[in-house]
């Protein structure tokens, strides 16, 4: 199988465990946060639903400086603003990766602040970090909403909240 074809699929699939997910945070609890290190969780659901956009990124430049590229995260004030800034972001990441080459994937990509290089790897294997990224997040969403007993919505399977014990 293409690469490509495989990476929008993983991209469809986890894109509906995180449209799930996203949609279970009340608007009320959009700045509350489990301890005084955490994000709020709008803070967190905001990168949750913009890290599509990476993949966008990724083909389209050779690096991330974050010493360069100071982060403003979207003004997002409701759940329903949440989920529409998803799907937006969710459409460039995809539009992106279906105009992209297979012979684009194996050029060098970086993720660093300033002199301080966190990650070299392919575009390829980049995108597949920020699928990571994305699963590693929702985790910690998941901690927040169960926190605030949110029941959880099911990611490869059945969640404890949609099963019968």
């Amino acid at each position: 199988m293409a690469l490509i074809p495989m990476l929008l699929k993983e991209m469809e699939q986890e894109a509906q465990t995180t449209r799930k997910m996203l949609s279970r945070i009340p608007t009320d609890k959009f700045d509350w946060k489990p301890h005084e290190k955490s994000m709020e969780i709008r803070r967190l659901a905001v990168h949750i639903a913009e890290l599509p956009t990476w993949v966008s990124m990724t083909l389209t430049t050779t690096e991330l400086d974050f010493a360069t590229s100071p982060y403003t995260p979207e003004p997002i004030q409701s759940t329903n603003d949440l989920l529409a800034y998803f799907e937006k972001c969710l459409a460039d990441g995809k539009a992106h990766l279906q105009a992209a080459s297979e012979a684009e994937l194996d050029n060098m990509w970086t993720l660093r602040n300033g002199d301080t290089i966190f990650l070299t790897a392919s575009k390829a294997e980049f995108i597949r970090t920020t699928y990571c990224q994305v699963v590693h997040h929702r985790a910690q969403l998941g901690v927040y909403l169960r926190l605030l007993n949110i029941p959880i919505p099911g990611s490869y399977g059945p969640s404890a909240d949609e099963m019968d014990f």
